[in-house]
């Protein structure tokens, strides 16, 4: 059964910060920093010159000290305020009521709620009591694509039902100055807040990507690549060197999956420009195929569990040709990927 995905609706963070006022900050608190000169050189070569937070750069729970319940208490309600608007765009975009809706598939993790996402979205939202959920809460960077993964299964299980995927991170909360590794620092840059929601139908409402397949999977001996951590000061984004070449080390999996047929266009996650571009490769694809990720990249940072939405919106913006053959592709903590495959329906 294939799974039709309209045009999702993203929401960003309401306070635009550029890369040049994250390296000031930086600067200023760590100016005695042994390697603060490659630091910043770094940060100025990450791919980013925009993004958006969900509250200033010098509040409490972005660069200042507040602690792990501040800031999750924090990210939790941005999470929501933005993950509302978007999934109320997206039912006005399909002329959809909320009560049309038979399933809603949630992805949220740099908080820690309970109830999650999906039933306070139920109640802000006026879904149905007896709406079927699946909550994602510690999936990160590829949130969006287990989703919709998760949205395809729903569909399959019960032909006919309308999903709605929502996904909502606020990076921003795992901002912190006591972190000081260069990947820490990094960090400090690549990521973006905000939310995006979707509409899975089996068929369709309107273009969009068409889901044929899909991938799950888990890099063996990889769970030190990309992990979480809390402290007293909130939640924390650690990697080893080693998580550089870990989307390298999934592509012969990726691309036994993929086949020889040749694709067409590309949905990346936009992690970093190196694994778009290497991604893009390995698929035999060329920076065209990837600009969209490339724009998100620059325009908001990598934006977590959303970023996958975000650039199947760009997608939409200037979509491939009717029929194209594509993929979508995401990495992150575990070390896992999550991958669709499928064509462009107009």
């Amino acid at each position: 059964m294939t799974a039709h995905v309209l045009r999702p609706q993203t929401v960003v963070g309401d306070h635009k910060v550029t890369t040049a006022e994250i390296a000031d900050d930086i600067s200023a608190r760590h100016a005695d920093h042994p390697r603060l000169r490659a630091i910043l050189r770094v940060i100025g070569n990450c791919g980013v010159d925009t993004r958006h937070f969900s509250r200033p750069l010098d509040s409490p729970t972005v660069s200042g000290t507040a602690d792990v319940g501040e800031r999750a208490r924090a990210a939790f309600t941005d999470s929501l305020v933005m993950a509302e608007r978007a999934a109320v765009t997206a039912l006005d975009s399909a002329g959809l009521a909320a009560r049309d809706i038979d399933a809603i598939v949630t992805t949220h993790t740099t908080s820690w709620s309970v109830p999650n996402l999906d039933i306070h979205l139920v109640a802000r939202l006026g879904l149905r009591p007896d709406v079927r959920r699946v909550a994602l809460t510690t999936v990160a960077c590829p949130g969006g694509a287990q989703a919709l993964i998760r949205a395809t299964d729903l569909i399959a299980a019960r032909p006919g039902s309308k999903v709605l995927v929502v996904a909502a991170e606020v990076l921003s909360a795992i901002y912190h100055h006591s972190d000081t590794s260069i990947e820490s620092m990094i960090y400090k840059a690549l990521f973006g807040d905000s939310a995006a929601a979707t509409i899975v139908t089996d068929t369709p409402l309107g273009p969009g990507f068409v889901i044929e397949e899909s991938l799950e999977y888990v890099l063996p001996d990889s769970l030190d690549r990309q992990r979480g951590r809390i402290s007293a000061g909130g939640i924390h984004f650690d990697s080893t060197k080693h998580a550089l070449a870990a989307a390298n080390d999934v592509m012969p999996r990726l691309q036994e999956w993929l086949g020889t047929e040749p694709l067409d266009f590309a949905v990346i996650h936009p992690g970093s420009p190196r694994i778009i571009a290497d991604t893009a490769a390995a698929l035999g694809l060329d920076d065209h195929a990837a600009r969209h990720s490339l724009d998100t990249l620059a325009h908001e940072g990598n934006l977590g569990g959303v970023s996958i939405l975000r650039v199947l919106e760009r997608t939409h913006a200037d979509p491939p040709a009717v029929g194209a053959h594509g993929a979508t592709v995401a990495f992150g903590p575990g070390f896992a990927t999550a991958a669709l495959r499928g064509r462009w329906h107009a």
